[in-house]
């Protein structure tokens, strides 16, 4: 993958059992169906685990962070249309 494909990748950091990282994938499909996060379980990975804690999901866009508990829409927007 070249380099500015890396930093546009979507990425959701989650857990199986969180209803809101559920709930946050839903509304993304929702928001635009093209989008299809990577998946990581923060369990599968102990420095993840230390880092989010229950403190999930987060969605990450390359290095940027565009929602933290719940969809921001206008800012996952904006981004998407930015990276279009």
């Amino acid at each position: 993958m070249p380099p500015a494909e890396a930093g546009r990748r979507l990425v959701l950091y989650g857990r199986r059992y969180c209803h809101l990282c559920e709930e946050m994938l839903e509304a993304l499909k929702s928001l635009d169906p093209r989008a299809s996060p990577e998946w990581i379980d923060v369990d599968s990975d102990p420095l993840l685990e230390e880092r989010y804690g229950e403190d999930v999901p987060v969605l990450m866009l390359g290095d940027v962070e565009l929602s933290r508990h719940r969809l921001d829409p206008e800012r996952v927007r904006a981004y998407l249309h930015r990276t279009g």
